[in-house]
């Protein structure tokens, strides 16, 4: 490889390396809400329903502005509103820590996720493009990123509460996720001034010419995910309860578990993006599927603690494996001059489904639903829609994608 060739993948890795960092950032502001609800709940004399608000604005800001960051990737480099974003979480952060209030802090949930929203929908188009030959590794390695907050997370405010601050620890959590956001942000900016970045995006200007050309591929990746997210968001959020209730856990031991469940996910990221380079995506979509109906119906069979400590990790690992598997068969088969908007059109239309997954299985549980019920049911919506796929592919309705 001639010594340009080094600079350029060299400079590349340095960006990536700041996005990584970023992502790490972008999704723990997503995530810190839900261990910080019962130090909420003291400080503010708020209801458990109030508090809950907080974690589900985080969400709602997530999805909230993806497609219209689609628009203006049409207008501006990649990196541009990842900087942006970037910002967005520093000042949301800083904003949050002064609150007085659940109402300013509900505007700062609501902008730390919108920063997450921008933020994914704007770089994982510029991971792919970074690495083009290995898109499945990058989205792996920057997935996996993202997953470790969501283990720290939790890890964080345990921490931070074991101290003594001169103010509340939770304002000093804050601060902190505000003061490494602009450290990252500079990071991220120098290095991306010292890189040749990709221009792939360049002729990527009309969202709706992007609809016109990917639609099947975009309806394939929402038909795969929309579903099994929604599951995946009301177990992950009621896994402790379904623990205690049906399983019979004390709560400190259900809450371990839940760990178990989302640190799982931190190895699926990588090792799937890695088989995302090298297998036909179809098959290795339906694989995801199968497994994850599997384990929701083992889940409602077995007993042992050993045994659901088991069914609790391949759970996770599975249900992980689904965004970075999805992510590298929608990202390395858009064309160059569709990818970033198709992207944003993908991530606006599946993002809501998948947040709804809370609401309704609580909604569900409380018209008598039963938990493992409402499991095997899903089980059963899953096989669906594995027939359905299964069979479009025999015919050759679904498109295959193109791996490197």
């Amino acid at each position: 490889m001639s010594d340009a060739s080094n600079g350029r993948f060299g400079g590349r890795r340095s960006v990536f390396a700041s996005l990584c960092a970023m992502v790490f950032l972008v999704n723990l502001g997503r995530v810190i809400y839900a261990p910080l609800l019962e130090p909420f709940r003291a400080t503010f004399g708020a209801s458990a329903g109030e508090v809950g608000l907080l974690a589900t604005l985080a969400w709602i800001g997530s999805a909230s502005l993806r497609v219209p960051t689609g628009y203006l990737l049409t207008k501006f480099p990649r990196h541009r509103l990842v900087l942006a974003s970037g910002l967005v979480l520093a000042g949301s952060s800083a904003f949050a820590a002064t609150a007085t209030s659940l109402e300013v802090l509900y505007a700062g949930a609501l902008l730390m996720g919108v920063a997450s929203g921008v933020y994914f929908v704007s770089a994982n188009p510029l991971v792919s493009e970074l690495f083009p030959t290995r898109v499945g590794r990058a989205i792996g390695i920057h997935g996996t990123s993202s997953q470790v907050a969501a283990v720290v997370a939790p890890l964080m405010v345990g921490a931070y509460f074991a101290v003594t601050w001169p103010i509340a620890a939770w304002r000093v959590v804050f601060l902190t996720i505000s003061i490494a956001a602009v450290v990252s942000t500079v990071a991220l900016s120098v290095t991306a001034r010292r890189t040749t970045l990709p221009t792939a995006g360049t002729e990527d200007r009309r969202l709706r010419v992007a609809l016109e050309r990917q639609w099947p591929i975009i309806a394939t990746g929402v038909f795969v995910i929309g579903f099994a997210g929604l599951v995946w968001n009301g177990l992950f959020n009621f896994y402790v309860t379904y623990l205690v209730e049906v399983k019979e856990f004390s709560e400190p031991r259900a809450r371990t578990f839940l760990t178990i469940l989302f640190a799982a996910g931190v190895p699926a990221f990588a090792v799937t993006g890695y088989v995302a380079d090298r297998v036909r995506f179809v098959p290795l979509l339906l694989s995801i599927l199968v497994g994850f109906g599997a384990s929701l119906v083992a889940l409602t069979v077995v007993e042992s603690v050993l045994a659901i400590l088991v069914v609790t990790a391949v759970t996770g690992y599975v249900a992980h494996s689904f965004f970075p598997a999805v992510d590298t068969y929608l990202l390395a088969s858009f064309p160059d001059e569709n990818r970033a908007s198709a992207y944003a059109l993908y991530s606006g239309t599946m993002m809501p489904i998948q947040a709804t997954g809370s609401v309704v299985l609580g909604t569900l549980v409380d018209l008598g639903v039963g938990y493992d019920d409402l499991l095997q049911a899903s089980a059963v919506g899953i096989a669906g829609i594995i027939l359905v796929l299964a069979a479009l592919n025999a015919v050759g309705r679904v498109p295959t994608g193109v791996n490197g």
